[in-house]
């Protein structure tokens, strides 16, 4: 696994959990709501993608 991987994921998380905390200073609670979302939903995708060349490495070797 490559560690810029989780930079990029450390980084995000750290991103979202800095933009929840000013929006809910804020009073914007919706809003941190759907930022705290949309960085799970961007997380998510990178995670899917990296199962995806996972499993394509497996058929490759196993000749499936």
């Amino acid at each position: 696994m490559d560690i810029d991987l989780l930079f990029k994921i450390a980084g995000i998380g750290i991103l979202v959990a800095v933009l929840n905390q000013v929006l809910s200073k804020a009073g914007r609670e919706d809003q941190a709501m759907m930022t705290t979302l949309t960085g799970l939903i961007i997380v998510l995708m990178i995670v899917i993608n990296q199962i995806d060349n996972l499993f394509e490495t497996v058929r490759t070797t196993f000749n499936l």
